[in-house]
This record gives structure tokens, C-alpha cells and sequence, in this order.
């Protein structure tokens, strides 16, 4: 397999080279002082700098440099290697500089990482990390947009069944003796907007506790079992929505995971589900497979291709109605993937053919 820095080793390996090859020439050259004539040119040189005679020449051409040649080609050979290496490093050094200068961009968040052709690699990786970077920063800053505006819509929302509650008890403490059938209305309403009020400070609650940072504390499951039991909880719902719940669950199918914190998944998907459901029917199954466990709820009703994964994103609603009766503060499937990632499971939705089913899938151990 082709090393990504491959051009970078072979042009380390070159000047390796290059370098032993320059040293080694270096040596040849000083080699030729031991032949004749080499000599000849020396004692030419220093008679003609010096003013010697040849035989003074000679004589200290054979006692400085003849006599040391061994030790003058070491000194020689290492000091061109010493300038040959300090070359080399202040290339490689350059190289850090680069990367240097692509992390600053990172920190900063301002500019293009560009670094040598040989180090292509890093700067393509580099520049993944800043689009990265940028790609969560922009999604932080959406998503708290997005908080804000639920919250500014549900604090809207609030102040009108309140006013109503406020003013249907007014009436029933100024008029006590109102007809009884007049009575019984005002308490109907007031109760259903208390119990809207409830709703209403439930997504509140949910909001201010999103943040999922709790150990998973695993044990046994019965899931069969729980599903059961949920779907018993959510009678009341189901019944006032005109809609009912199908299980097709192995009566002996048991899982490993912390039972608060899934059963809370499995209440934010069905909660989803009796909301967006657009027929009476509401199908959850489960399957098991060598490796894993699968969850499936099925609804009626189509989410576009296009939505299926931002459905996960924290505050989304797929309604942007303001409307709370078909929605919440949109954090519901959120949590939901941020337990079962927790549990090293995985969820999606998937829509076709008028229906939409949401799959939890959690390892077996």
C-alpha cells in the first residue's frame, strides 16, 4: 500500500543521499593532496604566498598537512556533514512550520491551511478537521438558535391557556351561583388548559435537563415486558388520539442496558409516533440477530428523505408550526440518540410507501 507521504520519504531519502555523497566526494578530493602533484602545487603555493624556498616549502608541507592527512579529511568530512545535516533539518523544520501555522488557522478559524506539495496528506486532513470544526460551530450556533425560538414560542404559548384558567376561576369566584350545566363547562375548560399548562412545563423541563451526561447502569431486561408496560401507560393518549398500539414482540427476548433511560427512548418514540400518526394503527416489533437487537416503531404518515437525519438534531421540529399539539420542544428523538449511542447501539428512521419507522438497534452484551 502507497505510504500518503511517500513523495515526503523520498525526498528525505535524496538528501540523505546527497548528503553522504557530498561527504564522500569531499573525501576523495582531499585524498588527491597525497598524490605528487597535489604536493607540487602546495609548495608552489606557499613559495610564491610565503617567500620559501622549496625545501622550506616542502619540509612544511610534509610536517602540517603530509604528516595529519588522515586527521585533516576526518576534520574536513565532518564539518561538511555538520553543514550538510544543519541543511537538512532546517528542511524538515520547515515542514513543522507549516503544520504550525495550519494549526493556528484551526484555532483561529480564519484562512487556508496550504502546505507543501510533498505534505498533501496532512494538509487535506488538516483542512477536514477545520470543515469539521466549522461544520459543529455552525450546528452549536443553529441549535441554540433554535432553543431560543421554542422557548420564546413556548413561553408565548403559556400565557393564553393561562389567561384562560385565570379567567374561567375568576368567573366561578365572582359568580357562585352560576347555573350548574355553566359550572361544569367553565371546570371542563379550566382543566384542559391546567392539563395543556402541564404539557407545557413538561417541555420546559425537558428543555433545561437535555444535557445527557448520566453513567448507563446495566442489567437485564425484559423487553417484551416493557413495551407492555409502556404501551398500558399510554392508554390514555392513545385512546383520546383514536389510535392503538401493535405488538410483535418474542415474549422470551431479553437485553442488556440501563431500563430507565431506554425506556425513555422508547416513551419519545412512541410519543412521536401517536403525534405525527395519520391512521388509527401503530406497529412495534422486535427482532434478534446474531450480533444485535432491533426495535421497530411504525406509523403511518411520510417524513421527507431529506429530513430523515436532521429528525436526531436538537430542538428540530418537523412541523415549524408553533402549534404544541403536534410537537414538542423537539428534543424528544435527540435524547433518544444520545441514550442508545451511549448503550454502542444506533437509531434511524426510515420512510417509504406511506409509512415511517423508527429503528432502535442495541448489542446483544
Amino acid at each position: 500500500m502507497k505510504s500518503e507521504y511517500s513523495s515526503l520519504q523520498w525526498k528525505i531519502y535524496f538528501r540523505i543521499a546527497l548528503i553522504a555523497f557530498c561527504a564522500l566526494l569531499v573525501v576523495a578530493i582531499l585524498e588527491l593532496a597525497l598524490n605528487n602533484r597535489a604536493a607540487d602545487w602546495i609548495v608552489s603555493f606557499l613559495q610564491n604566498v610565503f617567500n620559501m624556498n622549496r625545501e622550506t616549502a616542502h619540509h612544511l608541507y610534509q610536517l602540517i598537512i603530509r604528516n595529519n592527512m588522515d586527521y585533516l579529511v576526518y576534520a574536513a568530512f565532518g564539518i561538511f556533514f555538520i553543514i550538510l545535516a544543519r541543511f537538512l533539518l532546517m528542511q524538515f523544520a520547515k515542514y513543522f512550520k507549516e503544520i504550525s501555522s495550519g494549526l493556528d488557522i484551526l484555532v483561529q478559524q480564519s484562512g487556508e491551511i496550504k502546505l507543501s506539495p510533498e505534505m498533501a496528506a496532512m494538509e487535506k486532513k488538516l483542512t477536514a478537521i477545520k470543515q469539521t470544526l466549522e461544520k459543529r460551530e455552525l450546528e452549536a450556533v443553529t441549535a441554540e438558535q433554535r432553543k431560543n425560538d421554542v422557548v420564546m414560542y413556548m413561553a408565548h404559548d403559556i400565557k393564553t391557556p393561562l389567561t384562560s384558567v385565570i379567567g374561567y376561576l375568576s368567573l366561578l369566584h365572582e359568580s357562585p351561583d352560576i347555573p350548574r350545566e355553566q359550572k361544569e363547562k367553565y371546570i371542563r375548560i379550566t382543566l384542559e388548559k391546567a392539563n395543556h399548562l402541564e404539557k407545557l412545563v413538561d417541555e420546559f423541563f425537558e428543555i433545561t435537563r437535555y444535557s445527557f451526561h448520566t453513567e448507563i447502569t446495566r442489567s437485564e431486561i425484559d423487553l417484551c415486558f416493557m413495551l407492555a408496560q409502556m404501551t398500558d401507560e399510554f392508554f390514555p393518549l392513545l385512546s383520546s388520539k383514536g389510535k392503538e398500539v401493535l405488538l410483535n414482540i418474542p415474549e422470551d427476548l431479553t437485553i442488556h442496558g440501563d431500563a430507565e433511560k431506554l425506556a425513555r427512548v422508547f416513551n419519545n418514540i412512541l410519543k412521536n409516533a401517536v403525534a405525527y400518526s395519520t391512521e388509527r394503527e401503530i406497529k412495534i416489533s422486535a427482532a434478534l440477530s446474531a450480533n444485535s437487537v432491533s426495535i421497530s416503531f411504525t406509523n403511518s404518515g411520510v417524513i421527507p428523505k431529506e429530513k430523515l437525519d436532521a429528525v436526531f438534531t436538537k430542538f428540530y421540529r418537523l412541523d415549524s408550526a408553533r402549534s404544541t399539539e403536534t410537537g414538542g420542544a423537539g428534543i424528544g428523538l435527540a435524547i433518544a440518540k444520545e441514550i442508545v449511542s451511549a448503550h454502542g447501539g444506533k437509531i434511524f428512521a426510515e420512510s417509504d410507501g406511506g409509512n415511517t419507522t423508527f429503528t432502535v438497534e442495541l448489542p446483544i452484551n
